[in-house]
């Protein structure tokens, strides 16, 4: 009977999130009814509560959570301060006269801004506000020119220090630094995807794509040199520093971020955009995400503890684990269960819900957790991009100018999307993607 409440408490959860409840309560709240219900049909007892607190404990002591305030406030600093403002447009003048250049400039800055924010919905809105308008009044197609921002905003889940690895890694118990360098050469191929898209629809279509104007490029030689210099080199000198400074074991990830975050602070501060406004409102968008993140951290604690104990996680690992196929029958139904989930649901709640679920059968299976992990990353970037609902689209549609139609949006997503389920290809049967930086850096430690 347990194991049928525990499918039923599951089922119910889910119906609750489908009909807009909130993820926490939604949590909370089922585990609280079917505790009652345990206890009533006397499946369980109440003294298994007694282990909460500890649990609650645990993941609050936990100093790598610590990263994603360090992680966000970087992000949020970069995109109030004017500096990925700068950082577009310096590159956009240094690509502007080839074909398809504002497109090559949207993926290379993308990249950069995922690498610095780790945040999708700052990394599209900010593409969003800054090139778009740029694209359009430059003839760009704008089926391509949608595509690419969100395409490259969404790799904000995907190329390190992603807020998403940083929870995925808590999640399964790895190295967030071993995550990392795991992700890095996908995150590379993901965006060498993109790039090679557009540069080949600007050669094939090149009215889809044309070069900026002469009288746009108001940089030229040692000018256009001098302002690299100093909008460019900083920030990429900071997303290095703080990188490496986590693949080479100088700093764990929760050190870096704080580095990377004053790094941020101090870049502003030279540049003389480090308000009141930019400190309280990066602040205020920290809090909000960390709080979110805290609170889905808690009340998800609780329904595991009372899905455990109704015997849902034994159920669910022998389910997995007996599928025909294996190991990649279980690989191929985790990721299509995370595509579906990913359509409607934000990466912190698939985190929280399918994780604690798929990791231990892949442990049972003996799969390669960085890989998988990395796997999850990439089947993500699909789902948020996934007309007609993926997240990644309403971000763009809520800062698309008027003349960009939603209808625009959605068909320039396809590619992209199409792209990303290349490179899931290519990881999958290709770990040593994966595989090949992890253990560089543990044979060189």
């Amino acid at each position: 009977m347990g194991g049928w409440l525990a499918v039923i408490m599951f089922v119910l959860f889910l119906v609750l999130l489908l009909v807009g409840y909130p993820v926490a309560f939604s949590f909370a709240g089922t585990a609280v009814v079917f505790t009652f219900l345990g206890v009533a049909l006397g499946v369980i007892d109440t003294t298994f509560l007694r282990l909460l607190p500890n649990r609650w404990f645990g993941a609050m002591s936990d100093f790598t959570l610590l990263a994603i305030i360090f992680f966000v406030f970087m992000g949020a600093i970069f995109e109030r301060s004017g500096l990925a403002e700068e950082l577009l447009t310096t590159i956009a003048m240094i690509l502007g006269p080839i074909r398809g250049g504002l497109a090559l400039t949207v993926v290379f800055v993308g990249t950069l801004l995922a690498a610095a924010t780790g945040v999708v919905a700052a990394t599209v809105i900010v593409m969003g506000l800054l090139a778009l308008p740029v694209m359009v009044r430059h003839g760009y197609d704008h089926k391509l020119a949608t595509g690419v921002i969100v395409g490259s905003g969404t790799m904000a889940q995907l190329v390190p220090p992603s807020l998403v690895l940083v929870l995925l890694a808590g999640v399964a118990g790895v190295s967030v630094g071993d995550l990392f360098l795991g992700a890095l050469i996908p995150g590379i191929i993901l965006s060498g995807l993109y790039a090679l898209y557009a540069f080949v629809v600007a050669v094939l279509q090149p009215h889809k794509a044309p070069p900026m104007p002469p009288e746009e490029r108001t940089h030229h030689g040692w000018a256009l040199a001098r302002k690299a210099m100093v909008a460019v080199v900083p920030p990429l000198l900071l997303i290095f520093a703080v990188l490496g400074s986590i693949f080479f074991g100088i700093a764990s990830p929760t050190e870096a971020g704080a580095v990377g975050a004053f790094g941020a602070a101090f870049l502003a501060f030279v540049n003389r955009n480090l308000t009141w406004e930019v400190i309280k409102g990066s602040g205020r968008a920290t809090a909000d995400i960390t709080a979110l993140v805290l609170m889905i951290l808690f009340a998800s604690t609780f329904f595991a503890l009372v899905f455990d104990r109704l015997g849902g996680q034994r159920f669910a690992t022998n389910l997995l684990t007996d599928l025909p196929g294996g190991k990649w029958g279980f690989i191929i139904t985790s990721m299509i269960a995370i595509f579906i989930l990913g359509i409607n649901l934000e990466f912190i709640e698939i985190t929280f819900i399918a994780m604690p679920i798929f990791i231990p059968a892949a442990v049972a299976l003996d799969v390669n957790l960085i890989w998988f992990l990395v796997l999850v990353a990439i089947n993500l970037n699909m789902a948020f991009i996934s007309p007609p609902v993926g997240f990644s689209l309403f971000y763009l549609q809520s800062v698309a100018p008027p003349e960009v139609k939603t209808g625009d949006i959605h068909k320039g997503a396809l590619p992209f999307m199409a792209l990303q389920g290349v490179a899931l290809v290519i990881v999958m049967l290709f770990p040593i993607t994966v595989d090949w930086l992890v253990q560089l850096s543990r044979a060189t430690t």
